[in-house]
């Protein structure tokens, strides 16, 4: 599983499944009830862009967005 640690290679990683999948951001719009222009920012990593949407455009994809805990908290 690919890594992702900041906002740009999320975009990085969605623009990358889109075309692989033969979509275009008028089409990942569409399906996830979002202007083009919201995947375009989506895709060029704007920090802005809500969570709620990054989570759609994933799913939409077939993408998984997990966590990884590191570290312990434990004493």
């Amino acid at each position: 599983m690919e890594r992702l640690h900041t906002s740009a290679a999320l975009g990085a990683a969605v623009r990358a499944r889109r075309q692989e999948l033969g979509l275009s951001q008028d089409d990942l719009a569409v399906a996830i009830g979002v202007s083009r222009r919201v995947i375009g920012f989506l895709e060029r990593g704007k920090e802005t862009v809500q969570l709620d949407i990054a989570f759609a455009a994933a799913r939409a994809l077939g993408m998984d967005l997990g966590y990884e805990i590191r570290g312990s908290s434990r004493a």
